[in-house]
């Protein structure tokens, strides 16, 4: 092959090479991503979602206060209220010397906070007599002197338990009796608080089928505690609604059957038979063990005509006095047991829903003189 020839293709294929290199790099240089070691791999932005909604719980069960603690502070409340009672006890122990004259105010203040006539008789001449002997130099002693006799009054020995216990493996019964306006309702509700902080199984029963919300009321006073409420249409048959209530006790086996009665004037002979009614439906099947009347303390004179009558009807085995705090007279708690020969079982001095106590003659006693 010629010189010339060989010279041209060597020249030629260097001019290939160098427009091929020429491209390559402006190629690249226009695409730099390519041919470039590949990128970390960056892993996927997560998606924020919204925090999980925290759904709370139903609202647990309201835990009573323990009954055995409950006197006590109510004790407390007694000793500071403005008790008439309590202010003529004080008077009289702050006296150094008792004249005729203070024996006539401390008579007329122990009237005033119904005592009754009798009581105050009996305990103004055992204090004069007392007193007189031993004098009131020593206020430990005079206060001592007074306790012994306030509670003498009072009747220590009077069996203030409720019948709990059910025969034959029947529930107790306890059926709740009273006018309109003594807080029944509230104080069935309150009882039930009572019961179950003692660690008893309880039923209610609405049977107050004539006042508006009474079966409302009872309801939301047993779900605060766990306490299921039996309970009918409003105007339906009282009777009915107890033996439904005492007929759902027996089948569960619960241990008080806690029945809630309409308010009822004493002096309507009907709405009277209507009570005597349910007590005599109820014990078709199961015996009543109590039947508590709630008493409004403030109401003096008038709770014991009530009260009366309500034992003929349905022989009231126990009074429950509600209301007896400052504006109350406490002398209507030894006079409504002298008048009726019925224990007082329950008292109540407030508006909180665990302001109801058995109530204990030497703790009452003892609210009244401020200790």
């Amino acid at each position: 092959m010629p010189w010339d020839n060989i010279i041209f293709w060597i020249i030629f294929g260097g001019i290939v090479v160098a427009i091929a290199i020429a491209s390559v790099i402006t190629w690249r240089s226009n695409h730099p991503q390519l041919g470039a070691p590949p990128a970390p791999t960056e892993l996927p932005t997560p998606v924020t979602e919204a925090p999980p909604v925290v759904v709370e719980p139903e609202r647990g069960l309201e835990v009573p206060e323990a009954a055995g603690t409950r006197m006590a502070r109510l004790r407390r409340r007694l000793a500071g209220s403005n008790n008439a009672l309590a202010r003529g006890l004080a008077d009289l122990l702050a006296r150094d010397r008792i004249d005729a004259e203070t024996w006539d105010d401390f008579e007329a203040t122990l009237i005033s906070s119904d005592l009754g006539v009798g009581p105050t008789t009996e305990l103004v001449d055992n204090l004069r007599s007392r007193l007189a002997i031993d004098g009131v130099a020593d206020p430990a002693t005079a206060r001592a002197i007074l306790r012994e006799e306030l509670l003498r009054l009072l009747d220590p020995t009077m069996d203030r338990s409720l019948g709990l216990t059910g025969r034959d493996g029947l529930p107790a019964v306890v059926l709740m009796v009273g006018v309109n306006g003594t807080g029944k309702t509230t104080t069935c509700g309150k009882l039930a608080r009572v019961l179950v902080a003692e660690h008893k199984s309880v039923l209610l029963g609405a049977a107050d089928t004539f006042r508006a919300a009474a079966s409302e009321q009872l309801t939301t006073w047993g779900e605060r505690v766990g306490v299921e409420t039996v309970r009918g249409p409003e105007g339906s048959d009282p009777a009915s609604i107890a033996h439904d209530a005492v007929v759902r006790g027996v089948r569960d086996g619960v241990d008080v059957v806690l029945i809630d009665t309409a308010g009822r004037l004493h002096t309507k002979t009907g709405l009277m038979d209507e009570l005597g009614k349910v007590k005599r439906v109820v014990e078709k099947k199961a015996p009543v063990s109590e039947v508590l009347l709630v008493l409004d303390a403030t109401t003096g004179q008038n709770g014991l005509v009530q009260a009366r009558i309500f034992r003929e009807v349905v022989d009231v085995t126990g009074i429950v006095l509600t209301k007896l705090d400052g504006s109350a007279k406490g002398g209507i708690v030894v006079q409504v047991q002298r008048e009726l020969g019925v224990p007082v079982k329950l008292i109540g001095l407030g508006e909180g829903v665990d302001d109801l106590a058995p109530f204990d003659a030497g703790q009452f006693v003892d609210g009244l003189l401020g200790d």
